[in-house]
C-alpha cells in the first residue's frame, strides 16, 4: 500500500488531508513538525510527503534540505505563500510540486497521482540500470552516480535526466520535456524548465563537463 507522510500542523487541514487519503486507501502517517516528520521519515518506507512550510522546531524549508542530502522521494508542498519567489526557491530546493493553501482536495489528489504514477512508471523500468559515459542511474533503487559519486536529485531533476539518457539523439524543446515529466500542458513563458535544467547542469558538473547543450531556439539535448 501507498505511503503518504503528511507533515501539517493546522489540525483542520491535517485532518481533511488524511480523511481524505484514507477513503482513497492511502496509507498515511501523521506529523506536526518537521521533527517528527523527519523521525518517521527515517523509520518508515514513504512514498510520498505533503510538506506544510510553517511548521513549529524545524520549519519545512529545513525539513525538505535535509531530505534531499540522501532521498528523492516525491515531495509536494502546502504553503499559504503564494508569491512566485517563494515557490521558485522550493522548486529549486527540491520540491517536485507546490499547492497554494486553501487548495481544492480534488486538485491535491491530481497533484498527489501524477508524482505517484511517475514514480512507478520510472521503478520498474527495463532494463534496471541506464548509463552513460560516467553517469549511471539504478531505476530499482533510484540511485545516480557520476565517476561513482552520489549525485542527491529531486524527482524531477531525475525524470529530466532519465529521459535524456533515455534519448541521448533528440533534441528536447521545454514544451516535450515539461509535458513528458510534469503530465501537464506546457505554457509558453514558464520558466521552470530553465530552472529545473540550470540545477541539473550544476549537478553534472562534478567533473567540469556540460553534458546538457543548449539548442538556441529550440531547446535542450544531452550531450553525444
Amino acid at each position: 500500500m501507498t505511503t503518504i507522510l503528511i507533515i501539517e500542523d493546522d489540525m483542520a487541514i491535517h485532518s481533511l488531508i488524511k480523511e481524505t487519503l484514507d477513503l482513497h486507501h492511502f496509507q498515511t502517517l501523521s506529523a506536526y513538525s518537521g521533527t517528527e516528520g523527519k523521525l518517521l521519515f527515517q523509520q518508515n518506507e514513504i512514498d510520498l510527503v505533503l510538506l506544510d512550510l510553517m511548521l513549529p522546531g524545524m520549519n519545512g524549508e529545513e525539513f525538505l534540505q535535509g531530505l534531499r542530502e540522501n532521498s528523492s522521494v516525491p515531495v509536494i508542498v502546502i504553503s499559504a505563500k503564494n508569491d512566485q519567489i517563494s515557490k521558485l526557491e522550493l522548486l529549486t530546493n527540491g520540491a517536485d510540486d507546490y499547492i497554494i493553501k486553501p487548495f481544492d482536495i480534488k486538485e491535491l489528489l491530481a497533484r498527489i497521482q501524477i508524482q505517484l504514477r511517475h514514480a512507478t512508471k520510472v521503478s520498474v523500468s527495463t532494463p534496471n540500470e541506464v548509463h552513460y559515459k560516467n553517469i549511471r542511474i539504478n531505476l530499482d533503487t533510484r540511485e545516480v552516480t557520476i565517476n561513482q559519486q552520489i549525485l542527491h536529485l529531486t524527482g524531477r531533476e531525475f525524470a529530466i535526466l532519465l529521459l535524456f539518457l533515455e534519448n541521448p539523439q533528440k533534441v528536447f524543446s521545454r514544451a516535450n520535456i515539461y509535458e513528458s515529466v510534469w503530465h501537464e500542458p506546457y505554457f509558453d513563458g514558464d520558466k521552470t524548465i530553465n530552472m529545473h535544467i540550470s540545477n541539473l547542469r550544476n549537478k553534472l558538473n562534478v567533473e567540469e563537463t556540460n553534458y546538457i547543450k543548449t539548442i538556441w531556439g529550440i531547446g535542450f539535448k544531452f550531450d553525444e
